[in-house]
């Protein structure tokens, strides 16, 4: 497929299934702490992404590695436990909504770490989307739990990792094929991952039905949802640009909404609405060329 419309067509395809990952991290809480959630989310993506190609760790050069590890803790690691704690205080299309700021926090990241240059209505840009975050969370339905604010601050810190994530890969990994990255990112995860999910006590709780269940929904979560959206989102990332490969959050608000009124009755109030819009419009003149 031509490189134009293949990155639209992935883009679409992460924006759906991200989109719908906020409802499976939902369904997965119902039986599993937000620790173990996280864990097993990587052990999943880990199992199958390994299973599939580890060959390709011989194609990682040496130096490369410290490229893979921070690309690790900051695509997957530290954010899959972050949105695992904000979703048992905020709703999953609110938090959606404020994961739609990573275009910006990659934007700033190129900016202050990278060196890009930026224009004026960038900057625009920014504080309209930061303007609308703070609308968002501040008038927060209560029966959307949003009244424990804090929690906001969890996702604004992983998509700021997302957007160092999404950088790093650019600039230093863009000569390894996605897979090749992913598979890398996974193996230096699975043993801090596996010994995490040790300490709570997961495996003493395997007879209860509600946890066996949630581990369904968080097999898909991370065979889907992880192992294999990474791969897509590395190949947008090298045949697009950080920025745009990270406009995928103007997608996954929209699934993720329209999950969450379908399956969990979430709904915006007004100013809420008004909030994602601005956000929405904010990311939109940050992340143009």
């Amino acid at each position: 497929m031509e490189g134009n419309k293949l990155k639209w067509v992935l883009l679409l395809l992460l924006g759906s299934v991200w989109g719908s990952s906020f409802i499976l991290m939902q369904l997965g809480l119902k039986g599993l702490t937000p620790i173990q959630l996280g864990a097993l989310r990587i052990l999943f993506a880990g199992c199958f992404l390994l299973l599939i190609g580890f060959k390709q760790l011989t194609k990682i050069p040496l130096y490369k590695w410290k490229f893979i590890a921070i690309t690790a803790l900051c695509g997957t690691f530290f954010p899959v436990f972050l949105f695992a704690t904000a979703l048992t205080k905020i709703a999953g299309s609110v938090s959606s909504i404020l994961n739609s700021l990573t275009p910006i926090s990659t934007l700033l990241v190129g900016m202050f770490v990278f060196g890009i240059s930026v224009q004026r209505r960038q900057i625009f840009g920014v504080l309209l989307g930061f303007l609308g975050c703070v609308l968002l969370v501040l008038f927060g339905d209560v029966e959307n739990n949003t009244e424990n604010y804090y929690y906001a601050f969890l996702i604004l810190i992983a998509s700021f990792l997302y957007g160092i994530n999404a950088n790093f890969i650019k600039k230093y990994l863009s000569d390894l094929s996605p897979l090749t990255i992913s598979v890398g990112n996974f193996t230096l995860m699975f043993i801090p991952a596996l010994i995490i999910l040790f300490s709570t006590g997961f495996f003493s709780s395997l007879e209860d039905v509600q946890v066996t269940n949630s581990l369904k929904f968080v097999a898909i979560l991370g065979i889907v949802g992880t192992g294999l959206s990474n791969i897509l989102f590395f190949k947008l990332i090298q045949i697009s640009s950080p920025v745009f490969a990270s406009s995928v959050t103007y997608i996954i608000p929209v699934v993720a909404f329209l999950l969450g009124f379908a399956f969990m009755n979430e709904a915006l109030s007004f100013v809420q609405t008004v909030g994602a819009l601005i956000v929405l419009i904010g990311v939109y003149f940050s992340s143009r060329k």
